[in-house]
């Protein structure tokens, strides 16, 4: 297949993008910058210009493949502090790559977010419901959420449309995210920290494991379905902070809820939720299995820990 990828040289679009060369597929990657086309290039790929504000741009590349990968989010935008704005982005993106493949049925996968269940385990049947987001369904302000929404309905107008919820943390070597930033945290307070009592839970998923099924997910994904690329269901907070502490020789410690905000900054509400999820369902509809290390055993691997003492 022709497939084109947004968000290509991104953390996950990294991984996503050897995935598909290796299955044989051509791949056509979006790229912002010379950096971004320049790495790109050297993976195999070929190189479409522009960002996902270029609306023409996305249309003109996604009527010409045989599949889109949607990976990109303006995660700059966003940890800014609009949200709305990066949100406002995605759903325009989303809808001109819905319209460029209509009636088609070509496929298009986007990376979406896992809908929050207090109190139990988020399974692929929640957050599906057409009123799933009311402040959208009433003209009000788009959330991700919603734009996954639009995403699945595309179904109705041959697209076939499908969503791979990702955990809040994707890791491996390389990650710039979540772990990374729990990993610095801890070095520069001297503390490994955690909240509570530390059983509250974080799903997670290699990021090779994660490319695999958005390559299942594009090559075989039924229309309309909501995917869950989990392979711990829920790692608990403190074991994570164990891990770390051990690594880098210093106390694992109980922050104090007050403290929590100056100690962990934004990533403090994350820290203090408590979101195991399935992917049963995935697993059984598409036949992914992961095989890579789970969230505890990479960070034993040591590489989170390189290139700086502790």
């Amino acid at each position: 297949m022709r497939v084109f990828v947004t968000g290509a040289s991104g953390w996950i679009g990294s991984a996503v993008v050897p995935e598909l060369l290796g299955a044989g597929h051509q791949v056509t990657g979006l790229a912002r910058s010379d950096a971004s086309a320049a790495a790109l290039l050297a993976a195999g790929a070929q190189v479409h210009r522009g960002t996902v504000d270029d609306l023409d741009r996305l249309r003109e590349a996604a009527a010409a493949s045989d599949g889109v990968i949607h990976l990109a989010f303006k995660h700059d935008l966003a940890f800014s502090g609009d949200m709305q704005g990066a949100a406002d982005a995605n759903h325009r993106a989303i809808g001109v790559l819905g319209e460029a493949l209509a009636g088609s049925d070509r496929p298009l996968v986007i990376a979406s977010t896992l809908p929050p269940t207090p109190g139990r385990v988020t399974t692929e049947q929640d957050g599906r419901q057409a009123d799933a987001d009311p402040a959208q369904a009433a003209g009000g302000p788009v959330t991700r959420s919603g734009t996954e929404h639009l995403e699945l309905s595309l179904a109705d107008r041959g697209v076939r449309s499908s969503a791979v919820r990702l955990p809040s943390s994707v890791h491996g070597e390389g990650d710039p995210w979540f772990m990374a930033i729990l990993v610095a945290t801890a070095r520069a307070k001297g503390v490994s920290g955690y909240l509570g009592d530390g059983s509250n839970r974080w799903p997670a998923v290699h990021q090779l494991d994660a490319a695999h099924l958005f390559r299942l997910a594009l090559e075989g994904a039924p229309a309309g379905s909501a995917l869950h690329a989990i392979a711990d269901e829920g790692v608990p907070i403190r074991a994570i902070a164990e891990v770390i502490g051990r690594h880098l020789e210093v106390p694992v410690t109980a922050i104090p809820a007050q403290d929590a905000a100056g100690h962990f900054r934004w990533l403090a509400g994350l820290l203090a939720a408590d979101i195991p999820a399935s992917s049963a369902l995935t697993r059984e509809l598409m036949g992914w299995q992961p095989v890579q290390p789970g969230l505890l055993d990479d960070l034993d691997k040591g590489h989170y820990f390189r290139g700086q003492p502790a």
